[in-house]
């Protein structure tokens, strides 16, 4: 049986305004390393000529940083929770900055690819806890609410706007500056978490033994999972390392469930799945990650290639969902407040389909179709996925809240994973399998519109099932009940 900790008494805010050095703090850490996600994608054909390397080892600069990401979230989360999640965020921020400055000595691809891993391993070791922590700044359950809105719309911001601010740097500066501003960043959110965040009382972390099996076999799975869909979309699904990474993800998932079932103090608890609001909540925040990467894969393309923008106006173009996530923030409040989580989820869940047919529908009906799309989407993607969040850590036991955002952020790195692999795979059955470089064809910008569609139509459907689901597997609580008691290790 493993030791259960009483919960310690936190350090709390009573507004976002006194919290406003943690939380700018946690927002700078999650905006660099939602930023390195996408960052590098506009620079690779400059990396390729400096550096040299083939196509499939310029595509690893970016999915290099992506598999670590997504394989230690867990493990990350895991240690957190032991080791106290301030600390273990601090070092984390020490090692992207200290890491990104690497860039200097960096002469081969290879190096390169090295360096983006090692990355990765250090953004793992911040998201989960900058969401965990961000939760545990506010008692009040509006507060959370619309700390976690920030958080994500900064998170997302990130995300859309890397490959615009990439571009912006690469028009006046090497590209050797994508990574070395992350140091500065990643010093001034370290000086904010030092002063701003309370450091963790012994009483409110789990003292049971790391589950060091649970980690690798974790890290074995999530880590090939992610490699499948990226394998699919270089190298098809047919291919024997397509086929191994799928054997070798569903091995390794046995092997984790095995050893979390019959484990004294297993890293994860998987009878905390019994609870709808775990369940539902990464089941649903997979589906807003699909739907949200799906759209971004599939635009990029269409106003850079198909209607000749730069990457500057292709940047500016996603604004309506930045724009979205903060003007939406009384709609989702009102919907969690009035008619509990359930309800509000589920209503973002239709307004998200909604939004996917609508641009199916837009594609070649011009851009304000497709930014009215955006915004109907984006309504329901802001509520479902602040919702799901808040619940899903709220959900967890207090010693556990650490795991329980490095949950949400694997569902979400998974979904990402996903939604790359179906429009990658969509593109290649319905357009052509190898989309060329310049100004299109107006035969291949016609075919690209009526892949564009079919493409939408499928993430409705697809997104529309697990957000559905997800969404009624919440309770209709208005508010988020405090922790539950720690769990107890399975026997």
């Amino acid at each position: 049986m493993s030791t259960s900790i009483a919960p310690a008494r936190r350090r709390v805010y009573p507004s976002l305004t006194a919290a406003w050095l943690p939380l700018g703090a946690l927002c700078l850490a999650f905006f660099v390393e939602m930023v390195d996600n996408t960052l590098m994608s506009i620079a690779l054909p400059t990396i390729g000529r400096d550096l040299g390397g083939d196509t499939t080892s310029l595509q690893w600069v970016s999915g290099a940083y992506s598999l670590t990401f997504g394989g230690l979230l867990l493990t990350a989360g895991s240690i957190a929770d032991r080791f106290g999640r301030r600390r273990v965020l601090q070092i984390g921020l020490a090692a992207f900055g200290i890491l990104s400055l690497g860039v200097l000595v960096v002469s081969t691809t290879g190096q390169l690819i090295a360096l983006r891993a090692a990355l990765g391993i250090a953004a793992a070791a911040m998201a989960p806890i900058t969401n965990s922590l961000v939760f545990r700044l506010f008692d009040d359950d509006t507060l959370r609410m619309r700390a976690m809105t920030i958080m994500i719309v900064v998170g997302m911001s990130g995300f859309v706007l890397g490959p615009l601010l990439g571009g912006t740097v690469l028009t006046h500066f090497s590209w050797h500056w994508l990574l070395l501003v992350n140091a500065p960043i990643a010093l001034l959110a370290a000086i904010g978490v030092h002063f701003g965040v309370a450091p963790d009382r012994a009483d409110g972390l789990t003292r049971d033994r790391l589950d060091i099996a649970g980690a690798v076999l974790s890290i074995l799975t999530i880590g090939l999972a992610c490699y499948t869909f990226t394998s699919a979309v270089e190298n098809g699904w047919s291919s024997p390392l397509t086929i191994g990474a799928i054997v070798g993800a569903a091995l390794g998932l046995v092997g984790f469930i095995w050893r979390e079932r019959t484990a004294t103090a297993p890293m994860l608890d998987l009878s905390l799945f019994r609870n709808g609001t775990v369940r539902g909540s990464t089941i649903a925040q997979v589906g807003t990650s699909i739907a949200m990467t799906g759209v971004m894969f599939t635009l990029i393309l269409h106003f850079q290639y198909a209607w000749g923008w730069s990457p500057m106006q292709a940047g500016f173009a996603n604004l309506p969902i930045i724009t979205t996530m903060f003007a939406a923030t009384p709609i989702s409040e009102g919907l969690a407040s009035r008619f509990g989580h359930r309800i509000a989820a589920f209503v973002g869940a239709i307004f998200i389909v909604i939004g996917l047919l609508a641009m199916a529908w837009g594609v070649e009906h011009g851009y304000l179709a497709i930014a009215v799309a955006m915004v109907v989407m984006t309504i329901g993607l802001r509520t479902v996925m602040t919702i799901c969040a808040v619940a899903l850590v709220g959900a967890m036991p207090e010693n556990r809240t650490s795991m329980g955002a490095a949950l949400n952020d694997t569902a979400q790195e998974v979904g990402t994973s996903v939604g790359t692999a179906v429009v990658g795979t969509l593109i290649a059955v319905l357009v052509t399998t190898m989309l060329p470089d310049g100004v299109w064809s107006p035969e291949l910008v016609a075919s690209y519109f009526a892949g564009e569609r079919t493409i939408f139509i499928v993430l409705a459907v697809a997104v529309g099932i697990l957000s559905i689901w997800g969404s009624l597997t919440l309770t209709n609580s208005r508010d988020v009940d405090e922790h539950p008691a720690p769990a107890e290790a399975a026997p």
